[in-house]
């Protein structure tokens, strides 16, 4: 990645904001972080690994390392019930 992401921890995600628009513009980028987040779903379910999530809120890029412990249609769940949406994911690196 190219920008820089502002590391962030979990605990303050649920105090942003996201707006409603995607942020990957590119069709298979979007189809390559639906099999990233499946794929740190299995890691996180099974091996309770932690992953890297790039995304963006209103303001700026974030990063943040935590365990993936579900995925909706529209949200990546964290632990505690933290959410992000799937359409603010930049993308998700181990």
């Amino acid at each position: 990645m190219t920008a820089t992401f502002e590391t962030i921890a979990k605990e303050k995600i649920e105090t942003l904001k996201f707006p409603n628009d995607e942020v990957l513009k590119d069709k298979d980028l979007i189809k390559e972080r639906e099999s990233e987040l499946n794929r740190a779903l299995a890691l996180g379910n099974l091996e309770h690994t932690k992953i890297k999530i790039y995304f963006e809120d209103d303001q700026s890029r974030k990063l943040v390392e935590t365990t993936v412990w579900g995925v909706t249609d529209k949200r990546v769940i964290l632990k505690q019930g933290v959410v992000i949406p799937i359409n603010r994911v930049h993308k998700i690196s181990l």
